[in-house]
C-alpha cells in the first residue's frame, strides 16, 4: 500500500477519463449461459428488476455496437499497429533464436571459440538471448503506449458510454 500512495494500486488514477465522466449507470455483468440447459441462469435480483425482453434489446444493442466498433477505421489502425510491431518482432526473435540453435549443433568449433578468458562465442549468444528478450520486452512496452494504448482507450471509452457499462470504483 505504501508504494502506490496509500491507495489501492487497482483503482484507476485521477486523470482516469473513466473517472471524470459523467456516470449513466452502474456497470453489471452479463448473466452466464448454461450450455447444457441452453437456458440463462439468472440471479434472483436481476430477473425481477429486469424484464428478460428489455435484456434480450439491451444485448442486441451492445452486439451492434461491438460489430460497428469493429468495423470502424479506429478498430482497424488499432490492430494494424499492433500487427505491424508484433509480428516482425516475432520473426526477428525467433529468427535469431533459430540461428543460435542452429549454430550450436553445426558449428561447434565457431561457438567453442574462446572471447575472452573462459568466455566464449556461444556463451556471449546465450547472453544475447536475454538481452533481446528484455529489449523486445521494452520496445513491445513503449511500442504499445505510445502508438497504441491512447486509440485503444479512445475505443474503449467509446464502447462502455454507447453500452451503458461505464465501471464505477
Amino acid at each position: 500500500m505504501d508504494e502506490h500512495g496509500g491507495a489501492d494500486p487497482g483503482t484507476l488514477g485521477v486523470d482516469s477519463p473513466w473517472q471524470q465522466a459523467a456516470v449513466v449507470r452502474r456497470w453489471e455483468p452479463e448473466a452466464d449461459t448454461d450450455p447444457d440447459a441452453g437456458a440463462e441462469r439468472e440471479s434472483p435480483a436481476v430477473s425481477a428488476t429486469v424484464p428478460r425482453a428489455r435484456r434480450e434489446d439491451e444485448a442486441a444493442v451492445r452486439s451492434a455496437v461491438y460489430r460497428e466498433v469493429q468495423d470502424s477505421a479506429a478498430f482497424r489502425e488499432v490492430r494494424a499497429r499492433y500487427r505491424g510491431f508484433a509480428f516482425p518482432a516475432a520473426a526477428v526473435f525467433v529468427s535469431w533464436y533459430l540461428l543460435y540453435v542452429v549454430m550450436a549443433t553445426t558449428a561447434p568449433g565457431l561457438m567453442a571459440h574462446q572471447v575472452a578468458g573462459q568466455l566464449n562465442v556461444a556463451m556471449v549468444a546465450g547472453l544475447a538471448q536475454f538481452a533481446t528478450t528484455f529489449l523486445l520486452t521494452w520496445a513491445y512496452a513503449r511500442h504499445a503506449r505510445l502508438r497504441r494504448d491512447r486509440a485503444a482507450l479512445d475505443l474503449r471509452w467509446t464502447l462502455a458510454t454507447r453500452t451503458g457499462q461505464e465501471r464505477v470504483r
